[in-house]
């Protein structure tokens, strides 16, 4: 399943999203990562969380971060959630690349059963109807 939360900058996507990460951690039994560009939600996750910074890893592209996950995933299939903080930053600021991750993203959790939240800095009437189903 995936989940995106979409609004321009200081709309509280990221809140939401260490909200978000913080329930999955007390309510669920497998492991939670978020990807994030730069080091910034530290101290705003629990410990449990498995934090890993994009640009630490030089990703700069959609075929970059979806190797990113793939390989997470074979590495760990007990992950039930992936949260991606500030997919523009990550990948570029691209609306049909985000739609084209976005589409990808959702086959991949269904065939491992896990919950994907993404957070897009972009104004939510600019989302295509693809992107709006996930909203």
């Amino acid at each position: 399943m995936i989940h995106i939360i979409m609004g321009l900058k200081g709309t509280g996507k990221t809140k939401k999203m260490i909200d978000g990460i913080n329930a999955a951690v007390a309510q669920d039994h497998g492991d939670v990562v978020c990807i994030e560009y730069g080091r910034k939600l530290t101290y705003d996750v629990s410990y449990k969380v498995r934090l890993v910074d994009s640009k630490e890893y030089g990703i700069r592209t959609p075929e970059m971060l979806k190797g990113l996950l793939s390989g997470l995933h074979a590495g760990n299939f007990d992950i039930t959630h992936v949260f991606i903080d500030n997919l523009y930053k990550t990948i570029g600021a691209s609306l049909a690349a985000a739609e084209e991750f976005v589409a990808w993203c959702a086959k991949f959790a269904s065939d491992n059963n896990m919950e994907i939240t993404i957070t897009i800095s972009d104004d939510p009437a600019n989302a295509s109807e693809e992107l709006k189903r996930f909203l």
